[in-house]
């Protein structure tokens, strides 16, 4: 193993699932479910237009603070970071007209990658994908509604992830400010994608480093190493594949939530999606050709050590014989009582010794 680099540890096999806690619950019913303890809930507007000066961010802590807010511009983004704050959240639900399950789906992190389509809105439900420190995969899940003239995200803690996007809107003469809503949900799910590119290649730097690693000498450590890496690749297929759909639907909606020039962007969101589904199938290839080199070496070491110790096993054997029938308690043997008889004895078991070593370099087997 490459000295500094830490192994990924491994996930347990089977695991108490978090929404176990909510089942007989009525649909509907709000309630955070998640890995961890929900943090607590801070909002950001932000209201953009298309003109110099119609920027506009404000920030709520509170649920009076957004109660007394009225939005000044036609359009903006509400983002929200933490889930612990159940009566925001309805208040936010109300106001916006989300469906029950909207925001039942909003709480439950552990939602797969979708699209729904609801009255006046666009529901969406993605993955922000991770390598945490000591390197396991992560993922948090990102809810988006989309409107006719707003954006609204829910994400579980902040991340930073988006924060380019928001220098963007900082700036008249970017696209988000021209385009609007939906290209700013674009540029959300673009981010989010990107963020796979980074994890794929990381991945793949592993990769190598155990391949390197086992080509100077395999070790039990690999295979642990091979599994961890093999769990997390098909993490990302899972993610990916429904990432690629949900895109897939968005391009192919009609004008009804997305622009036909925020369509044409979402085709590189789609391609790079298949393009990541692509490289993380070959990752997942190159796993499956380290383990059976893994297994290889093994077995080549295994039959290495077992030549070896038959080889010797061979040349101990007709030694043994010897001093086996020369150890025998009989009065009458020959050259039992002969004055050059044992080193005659042990002269014969040399010369065997001797001559068996030299057969077997001669066929390779040292």
């Amino acid at each position: 193993m490459a000295k500094g680099r830490k192994t990924a540890a491994h996930p347990p096999r089977l695991r108490h699932h978090p929404r176990a806690d909510k089942a007989g619950s009525p649909p509907g019913t709000l309630r955070y479910v998640g890995p961890d303890n929900p943090a607590d809930t801070l909002a950001t507007l932000i209201e953009f237009g298309p003109e110099e000066g119609e920027f506009f961010e404000t920030r709520f802590t509170s649920l009076e603070e957004g109660r007394q807010f009225t939005p000044q511009h036609k359009t903006f983004w509400l983002n929200l970071h933490g889930l612990g704050n159940l009566d925001l959240l309805k208040y936010i639900g109300r106001r916006f007209n989300l469906h029950p399950l909207v925001m039942e789906d909003i709480l439950n992190t552990e939602q797969r990658p979708k699209v729904e389509v609801y009255p006046g809105y666009l529901f969406i439900i993605a993955r922000l994908v991770h390598l945490e420190e000591g390197g396991d995969l992560g993922s948090e899940q990102i809810a988006i509604v989309l409107g006719h003239s707003f954006v609204l995200t829910f994400q579980e803690k902040p991340t930073g992830t988006f924060n380019s996007i928001r220098e963007s809107l900082k700036n008249a003469q970017s696209q988000i400010r021209k385009l609007g809503a939906d290209y700013l949900v674009y540029s959300l799910l673009d981010k989010l994608v990107d963020r796979y590119f980074g994890v794929v290649e990381k991945l793949g730097e592993r990769i190598e480093e155990v391949d390197d690693d086992i080509a100077t000498g395999p070790v039990p450590a690999h295979m642990s190493e091979i599994q961890s890496l093999r769990r997390a690749l098909l993490y990302l297929k899972r993610g990916l594949w429904p990432t690629r759909e949900v895109v897939n639907v968005m391009q192919r909606d009609d004008p009804d939530f997305f622009h036909a020039e925020t369509q044409l962007y979402l085709r590189d969101v789609y391609d790079h999606t298949v393009q990541l589904i692509e490289s993380t199938e070959a990752l997942r290839d190159l796993v499956g050709s380290l383990q059976d080199t893994y297994l290889a070496l093994q077995s080549n070491r295994m039959n290495l050590q077992m030549r070896m110790l038959t080889a010797v096993t061979t040349i101990f054997m007709p030694l043994s014989l010897v001093a086996g029938i020369y150890g025998m308690n009989f009065d009458n043997m020959p050259e039992l009582h002969w004055r050059w008889g044992y080193f005659l004895a042990l002269g014969a078991m040399g010369a065997l010794a001797a001559g068996l070593i030299g057969y077997f370099k001669l066929r390779r087997w040292f």
